[in-house]
């Protein structure tokens, strides 16, 4: 009778273990003065710096990166979407006004396949890194039988603080406020499985260098201008983009108008809207249109805000207004 193993049934615990070398290699280098346990222990242990803080809140989000990772598996490009990974809890987290502290990350995957790992992981440290956070800890699981050759999922979670009387939340939002977009570096990581109904393979092949650009990390542009601008809200256009995302940080009683002129949209989103006969409310609620993030200030503010924004490396612009009304965005 044959013996069966682990290792025969699916799952090679010493390739496994061979990647987390490369893990804690990269992991370190996201390391910050908060972490104070090595990868490989049971938990990840890490110690904030509350002294820095009146009354220290923890923000969290958990998020993964969708079908986009079905293009990144078509191009056999898998080097940017750990980078969204992070960008798409970082960035919510950062609508609070948040600074990062740390992130743990999930892979899940039928067969490891260690070159794609590596490329993942690479991608996870480089963007901890750029925002702010200290990889402490993840899992890699091989679950034979779940993915289809080639095909993995992912999963992240992270952990931000703020000053409970400095985060933002949009109450202190006011008539008359302004509405600065910031630059997004293509759909981000919404969107996808509209794009993949549209696009055929042969077109998603062809498109991919636009559709896998990873999603644009905003936290130190923002981080930086908040120490120097009254930001009153800011939203992360993620899935539900304008229509659903910026009425989470409207007061009652009004509204929010804006520009569709008001920046340039890139030619992958007109691309998509003419491919698939999608029309504007349907584009602008599924996909954020060249726009990742928007931020209220007030009207005062707003040049001054867009110059910090541009000198810490984002592009950005006046799209629209806060009306009076219901809670509502209206797209003229």
């Amino acid at each position: 009778m044959r013996r069966i193993t682990y290792k025969t049934a699916g799952v090679d615990i010493d390739k496994a273990n061979a990647l987390v070398k490369d893990y804690k290699r990269l992991a370190k280098s996201t390391a910050t003065k908060g972490v104070i346990s090595d990868i490989g222990s049971f938990g990840g242990l890490f110690r904030p710096d509350i002294k820095r803080f009146k009354d220290p809140i923890l923000v969290s989000s958990t998020d993964g990166v969708g079908t986009k990772l079905k293009i990144a598996f078509l191009a056999n490009k898998h080097d940017t979407v750990g980078i969204d990974l992070v960008a798409m809890s970082a960035n919510d987290i950062l609508c609070s006004g948040a600074e990062g502290l740390f992130f743990l990350d999930y892979i899940s995957t039928g067969k490891i396949k260690s070159q794609v790992l590596r490329d993942i992981v690479g991608g996870i440290a480089k963007a901890c890194k750029e925002a702010g956070y200290a990889l402490i800890g993840g899992e890699t699981a091989e679950m034979p039988g779940m993915y289809k050759d080639g095909e993995y999922d992912l999963a992240g979670f992270g952990v931000g603080i703020a000053d409970r009387a400095k985060i933002i939340d949009g109450r202190h939002i006011k008539l008359g406020d302004l509405i600065i977009g910031l630059e997004s570096s293509g759909p981000h990581s919404n969107g996808y499985s509209l794009i993949r109904k549209i696009f055929t393979e042969t077109e998603l092949k062809r498109h991919s260098r636009e559709l896998l650009a990873p999603t644009r990390l905003y936290a130190k542009p923002v981080l930086a201008l908040k120490k120097r601008v009254d930001i009153k809200g800011i939203a992360n256009i993620t899935g539900g983009a304008f229509y659903d995302k910026v009425p989470r940080i409207i007061p009652k009683n009004l509204a929010i108008e804006i520009d569709k002129y008001s920046w340039p949209v890139p030619p992958i989103f007109s691309i998509v809207q003419k491919r698939g006969n999608v029309d504007d409310r349907e584009i602008y609620r599924t996909l954020n249109m060249g726009i990742g993030m928007v931020l209220a200030v007030a009207r005062r503010d707003a040049a001054r805000a867009m110059r910090i924004l541009g000198d810490n490396g984002v592009k950005s612009y006046a799209i629209g207004r806060v009306v009076k009304g219901n809670r509502e965005v209206t797209i003229l």
